[in-house]
């Protein structure tokens, strides 16, 4: 486990993360959902993927790494695009080539949230699970809700207004409340569509975060996909990561 700090927009960023088959040159970053972190998706792969060096981080705000701005999703991609070039060019090409197969990281991996930032990082196969950034239609009882939050809001009754925070903000910061906001209703059709290299699409069946639908909708935006269903929930990919493993080696080799 290892920190870099970085500097994004004249903000100071501490970034958390972890190694894993340091000997190996082509690369797997992999990016957790909002309020996960590494270890869930360390847990996950670390056994797996043996021919790729693994990267996992906190994204800022999550596990141990800091935040103390409001970001959105296009920051997020900013600051772990500078996080990569810096311990690409720093520490792991030392001894190696970087074109030696593909450009690095040949893959990345985005759970959720993760898959947006992933997607717009661009890499060679890009592997999304139960990614978001389609709009689904929200359940009446989550528009009561967002009309009561406006409600309270017009007369400044903020205690209140936070009992009906998403169960994804916790006991975030404020900050962080703010940047699930920006992130949480984005319509990412556009950066899909216009995504061009290789992508696997995992999603699960009894998923309730995002649907099925969203993932095909995915599916049909990026033109070089595959999509694959599988048993499970938000966090299928837990169970049957040994399975999504093979697929994405399957497709590689």
């Amino acid at each position: 486990m290892a920190n870099k700090t970085i500097i994004y927009d004249n903000k100071k960023f501490d970034i958390n993360y972890n190694l894993i088959n340091n000997d190996k040159k082509n690369i797997i970053l992999f990016l957790h959902g909002w309020g996960s972190n590494k270890e869930i998706m360390s847990s996950a792969f670390s056994l797996y993927l043996k021919d790729f060096k693994h990267i996992y981080i906190d994204m800022p705000g999550f596990g141990k790494s800091s935040n103390d701005y409001i970001l959105n999703t296009y920051d997020y991609t900013n600051i772990i695009d500078i996080f990569l070039k810096t311990i690409l060019d720093k520490t792991l090409f030392k001894n190696s080539n970087r074109t030696n197969i593909t450009d690095n990281p040949f893959i990345i991996i985005g759970h959720s949230f993760g898959g947006k930032v992933a997607t717009l990082l661009n890499p060679k196969l890009l592997v999304l699970l139960s990614s978001s950034g389609i709009l689904e239609k929200k359940p009446i009882l989550v528009k009561l809700k967002i009309f009561f939050i406006k409600i309270l809001k017009i007369f400044r009754i903020n205690l209140f207004s936070k009992l009906f925070r998403s169960k994804d903000v916790g006991n975030m910061s404020e900050n962080m409340y703010q940047t699930f906001k920006n992130v949480l209703d984005e319509d990412f059709s556009y950066s899909f569509s216009s995504y061009e290299n290789r992508a696997l699409i995992f999603t699960a069946i009894e998923d309730k975060a995002v649907s099925m639908k969203s993932s095909k909708k995915i599916s049909d935006l990026i033109n070089k996909s595959t999509l694959y269903f599988y048993e499970g929930d938000h966090y299928f990919f837990i169970k049957q990561s040994k399975y999504i493993s093979l697929q994405i080696e399957n497709d590689i080799f």
